[in-house]
């Protein structure tokens, strides 16, 4: 999400707070994968049914036989950085790697809605969940992580409050799209500023969506939900840290939790930490495994 008033926040120093020693750096990260005859890395094309329509989706498959874990990756609102680096580093970490725009942004059919954006993400699980396109994959469904940017990180926190079948979460500079108020002028303004290639929708249109469900979209509710899998907060100098930590701090409380929380000093879409970045994603998808 780009968010307007984040231009006048004074970003601390990125590259000292981001910087990892090269000989820390996990392998996947600048390191391709040995060759697999057998079974070569890929990439799929996938059509998911959701909402009447077929989203589009690209599957990055690892080297090797599987079944292979599954990363989930869920862009923000309108989702010009989709860390599809991150997606590369987890294929050659050996995880299928799965991208996708919900329905109404970049090119897939229908219109966008903020309701559908989690439709879609319930859509997608079902899919990667049938047997026979689970083989396809080489994915195995009991090991499924989502991963949410901004928007997205909202989209990961509401459905893995609702789904006991993950294996985790990833919320990275997550933004709450629940519990909203103020002026409906204000929240034009900022969907506005954060609505290019959305189809069947207007500023209006989506301003009224979040004030409308603003205690329905809020994630703070259900947070119980999150405990039951491992869960991993990624917040930047962006000013959505506080509703993230909030909300980490929350889940950290219930009995099992299992709560990371990690902070550097960049901007909200990482451009100063991307590897950074890989590196903490790698690490604590590694201990899952």
């Amino acid at each position: 999400m780009r968010l307007a008033m984040l231009a006048a926040l004074a970003l601390l120093p990125a590259a000292a707070a981001a910087h990892v020693p090269p000989a820390q750096l996990r392998p996947a990260i600048y390191t391709d994968p040995p060759h697999d005859h057998a079974h070569p890395p890929g990439m799929q094309v996938l059509h998911i049914a959701s909402g009447g329509v077929a989203i589009n989706a690209v599957a990055y498959t690892p080297a090797g036989a599987g079944p292979h874990p599954v990363l989930v990756l869920l862009h923000g609102l309108p989702g010009n950085e989709k860390n599809l680096d991150l997606a590369q580093a987890a294929r050659r970490a050996g995880w299928v790697a799965i991208t996708f725009n919900y329905r109404g942004s970049w090119g897939s059919p229908g219109a966008f809605s903020f309701a559908g954006n989690l439709e879609d993400a319930r859509a997608v699980l079902a899919y990667l969940r049938d047997p026979a396109n689970a083989a396809k994959l080489g994915a195995d469904p009991k090991r499924i992580v989502l991963a949410g940017h901004s928007m997205g990180g909202w989209v990961a926190a509401m459905t893995a409050e609702r789904d006991p079948g993950l294996a985790g979460a990833i919320l990275l500079s997550a933004a709450n799209m629940g519990g909203r108020s103020g002026p409906r002028a204000a929240a034009v303004a900022l969907m506005a500023d954060n609505m290019e290639a959305l189809a069947g929708v207007s500023a209006e249109s989506m301003a009224d969506e979040v004030l409308a469900h603003a205690a329905a979209f809020d994630w703070t509710p259900g947070a119980a939900g999150l405990a039951r899998a491992p869960l991993l907060v990624l917040t930047s100098d962006d000013g959505l840290a506080p509703a993230a930590d909030a909300l980490a701090a929350r889940v950290a409380k219930l009995p099992g939790a299992r709560v990371s929380t990690v902070h550097v000093a960049t901007d909200h879409g990482w451009s100063g930490a991307r590897i950074r970045l890989e590196q903490e994603v790698l690490g604590w998808l590694e201990a899952l495994r």
